[in-house]
């Protein structure tokens, strides 16, 4: 078998990839920030292995049949993923982790919308889960805290 790289395929792979990666980065941070489960090298990984997978699939398969169980096997990956990263307290009443396991699965989306050039997919999937995680949990809290002091 003789090796004969297509350079063009090439590139834009890498370049796919790359996008992948550089958008979970902010996802990643906030996870790493507040010194979740997953964070700063879990996040990248996740959309990068995402779309990489479906790339692979969408060049090998010949049917888009085939590119769909690809997709689904990859979304219920991720289910499986993120929910590795959900804690429950020995209690039982306390559960942690769900806001990581959900921005796990949204991560993976970022990844599949990349493979498939649906970068505005991928550029708003981003941006909303990082404000998500961002900006809702201080407020959440503030909530919180409203409820306690009124008793």
């Amino acid at each position: 078998m003789e090796f004969d790289p297509d350079w063009s395929a090439i590139a834009n792979n890498l370049i796919h990839l790359g996008i992948a990666y550089l958008l979970a980065i902010p996802i990643a941070w906030n996870r790493e920030k507040y010194s979740r489960s997953a964070g700063l090298r879990t996040f990248p990984i996740v959309a990068m292995s995402t779309c990489g997978y479906m790339l692979i699939g969408m060049e090998v398969l010949d049917t888009t049949d085939a590119e769909a169980r690809v997709m689904y096997g990859i979304i219920t990956g991720m289910g499986f993923i993120g929910g590795g990263a959900i804690l429950k307290s020995d209690k039982g009443r306390d559960v942690s982790g769900t806001a990581t396991a959900a921005a796990l699965w949204g991560t993976g989306a970022v990844g599949l919308a990349v493979a498939w050039a649906r970068f505005e997919i991928a550029l708003l999937l981003a941006a909303l889960t990082f404000c998500t995680l961002q900006f809702i949990y201080p407020i959440k809290e503030r909530l919180r805290g409203d409820e306690d002091e009124r008793g």
